[in-house]
């Protein structure tokens, strides 16, 4: 008689199944899907139109739900396809696994926990952190990671330490109502991108990883990086110019201003120093002379120096079309005293009759601003660093 697989009653009381995409991995797929199938029957392989022995050995395996590429389409399609095959066979959730061999089996019970734990009115979205400063990890896959990391965290606000293991947990629902265009490696990470700005928890988990010295890869280091490079460019732009603005936008709306102002920077378990520096960023970046930029220069710097991200972007909309002059102005007046030129309290066509004239004035103008920019953060850092510094002392006597 058989005996039931270890996690079996598990993986069928949250509907979840393992969806294993497969290329050209003949060497470990076989003992790849005998160790998985130990712990659950719920198994789905995409054979990616394989062109070694994978059809001869899948053959093998008649209790495993297997589907056949004609040809290779690339690992984001093998998924795509996988996710909804998986919803129409019933299944919720699906925790991905690649049939290279890295991944051990037994971290199933990390993903299935977190799942049996998750709160029933949100979502999770899982990916194994496989600890990429420990001794053996090829020093590309290193540095890769730390690039889409930063990436990642900039465009969501979501810090992850491992964004490109392929060892995950997908809701299925979330995951095939979302428009992909990807088809390659990138897939993973416009999944996890695209699920954050919905609202998806997306979390690393801990997981053990095996490197085997001549392990199959079918990465391709200089195009995969250039696709997912151009990726994150696109990222950047719509959340600079849309997610980030509307979530601000409606948190700030839903919560009113004091209560935002009481909740989001009063509360916030923030040190003074670094209250008050979002809000000085915030400063500093609105009055620079980069208008149309403002909103990609203070995301990308607040998530560079690890700042609150909402309070550095509602600041910098210190250049709101009311104070557009006053800020210009007042710009232009620093950078006439900067360069020797003193104060000209009135502006004159005349004084901008010729090229050299007008070049001046801009550069006048530009110099301005950043002086202006640093005097008005380094203030107002002053300032509420120590109202927050008298908040939080506050806070931690009040009984």
């Amino acid at each position: 008689m058989n005996q039931k697989p270890i996690y079996q009653s598990r993986f069928e009381a949250l509907n979840c199944c393992i969806l294993i995409p497969t290329y050209n991995n003949e060497k470990t797929l076989g003992s790849v899907l005998q160790d998985l199938l130990l712990y659950t029957s719920n198994l789905l392989v995409i054979n990616d139109g394989s062109t070694d022995t994978t059809e001869t050995i899948l053959k093998d395996f008649h209790e495993i739900n297997i589907h056949h590429f004609e040809e290779n389409k690339g690992k984001g399609e093998a998924l795509k396809h996988g996710f909804k095959l998986a919803e129409d066979l019933g299944y919720e959730y699906a925790i991905t696994i690649d049939s290279d061999g890295q991944h051990y089996p037994d971290d199933l019970d990390i993903f299935l926990t977190h799942l049996e734990e998750k709160s029933a009115d949100s979502e999770i979205l899982l990916v194994g952190d496989r600890n990429m400063g420990q001794d053996g990890i090829p020093g590309k896959s290193t540095t890769g990671n730390k690039f889409s990391n930063f990436w990642f965290l900039v465009v969501t606000g979501t810090q992850l330490t491992d964004t490109q293991s392929g060892y995950r947990l997908y809701p299925l629902k979330v995951v095939n109502q979302i428009k992909l265009y990807t088809n390659k490696f990138e897939l993973e990470i416009e999944i996890i991108v695209k699920s954050a700005w919905r609202k998806v928890k997306v979390r690393n988990v801990p997981i053990k990883v095996f490197y085997e010295e001549n392990r199959v890869t079918h990465f391709r280091p200089f195009w995969d990086i250039t696709r997912i490079t151009i990726l994150y460019i696109w990222f950047v732009l719509v959340s600079f110019f849309y997610i980030h603005p509307r979530d601000t936008y409606q948190d700030f709306r839903k919560k009113g201003y004091k209560r935002f102002w009481k909740e989001n920077i009063i509360k916030s378990q923030e040190p003074a120093h670094k209250k008050a520096a979002a809000i000085a960023l915030g400063v500093f970046v609105g009055i620079l002379p980069f208008w149309g930029l403002h909103t990609l220069l203070v995301f990308s710097l607040a998530a560079l120096f690890k700042l609150n991200k909402v309070v550095a972007f509602l600041f910098s909309n210190i250049s709101i079309p009311p104070l557009i002059p006053f800020i210009i102005y007042a710009s232009y007046q620093a950078g006439s005293l900067l360069i020797g030129r003193g104060l000209a309290w009135e502006l004159r066509p005349e004084d901008f009759d010729s090229t050299a004239d007008i070049f001046l004035g801009l550069w006048q103008y530009i110099i301005g601003s950043f002086a202006l920019a640093g005097i008005a953060a380094l203030l107002l850092w002053i300032v509420f660093y120590f109202l927050f510094s008298v908040t939080n002392q506050k806070q931690v006597v009040k009984p």
